[in-house]
């Protein structure tokens, strides 16, 4: 499916624990990663100890469902996509 793609959140609920284990799987994926945008409170009174990432994710269902596993797996993340099949 040539125009296959999805939105993927990814919360993370204390990110000083999670932040490298997210990063590892992220990492491993990154040939499907086309998009990604960090996001965390207000810098103004110090960083946010939760964090959300979204991405836009090129590939099939399949391997967008296996990185949703890994990610599910690390504990305090939690895990949302959508697909936009056009």
């Amino acid at each position: 499916m040539d125009n296959y793609s999805s939105i993927m959140a990814i919360f993370q609920e204390n990110r000083v624990e999670t932040a490298v284990k997210v990063q590892d799987v992220l990492t491993k994926y990154g040939c499907y990663i086309r998009v990604r945008l960090g996001l965390h409170g207000d810098v103004t009174e110090g960083c946010s100890n939760n964090g959300m990432i979204l991405l836009q994710l090129k590939g099939e269902e399949t391997v967008v469902a296996e990185l949703e596993q890994h990610l599910k797996a690390i504990p305090n993340v939690k895990v949302k996509y959508m697909v936009l099949d056009f």
